[in-house]
């Protein structure tokens, strides 16, 4: 039988969480003044939806207007030529034991151009791909990884996700799902806070990643 791969996009299939937060703060400091170092920006921006984005913002008591949004957008489509998939995550995508899909905090409109920006498109049509404006609350909560194992017909058991934030690891663990923490394009001080998130792996190669998704494979029923 079976089982299913749940995968982040932004920062585990490619190199993009750094772009994205780079785009966002390139525009916080030029028309809003604000200072932060990338680990700053991080904290609020990285591996969630822009919902949750703007609410960080708003929270911080930042007033943001819609043109930010608009702005940082069309940068992350200026910049999406830099991106490829991640070295050997190919060799994963063709392992016949596993059913896959992916859950991201974009939407879905900007994953599907992602997705076929990288070349991945041809393992993941549309209805492999869910994203954060499908539910109610994005990550730290759980409610992607639910959804799309429910959706993908697969018990929570049996399915495993690859996350490489803080907020994804957070959100599979509340979904009692197992979590392969992907770190290579983390910062040390990312890295760092992930592992005292303790998830179930911390792998920073695909060859890795492909080991213990076949011993989970063999030995999780």
């Amino acid at each position: 039988m079976k089982k299913l791969i749940i995968w982040d996009f932004d920062g585990v299939i490619a190199d993009t969480e750094k772009l994205w937060v780079e785009n966002r703060l390139y525009f916080l400091r030029k028309d809003y003044g604000i200072d932060w170092d990338f680990n700053q920006a991080y904290k609020y921006l990285g591996g969630i939806s822009e919902r949750d984005k703007n609410n960080n913002l708003k929270n911080l008591g930042l007033e943001i207007k819609d043109n930010f949004w608009i702005d940082a957008n069309n940068r992350d489509y200026e910049t999406l030529g830099q991106v490829v998939p991640t070295p050997d995550i190919d060799k994963i995508f063709e392992l016949k034991e596993f059913d896959q899909c992916i859950a991201t905090g974009g939407i879905l409109e900007r994953t599907m151009r992602k997705i076929k920006q990288t070349g991945v498109d041809k393992y993941f049509d549309k209805s492999r791909i869910f994203t954060a404006d499908m539910v109610a609350h994005g990550k730290p909560e759980p409610d992607l990884f639910l959804y799309a194992a429910s959706k993908m017909g697969y018990r929570l058991q049996d399915a495993i996700v690859i996350e490489d934030s803080t907020v994804g690891v957070m959100a599979a663990q509340k979904a009692g799902i197992k979590v392969i923490a992907f770190s290579k394009y983390n910062t040390s001080e990312v890295k760092a806070l992930v592992e005292e998130l303790h998830p179930d792996f911390i792998v920073d190669d695909m060859r890795e990643t492909k080991n213990i998704l076949l011993n989970f494979y063999n030995n999780f029923a």
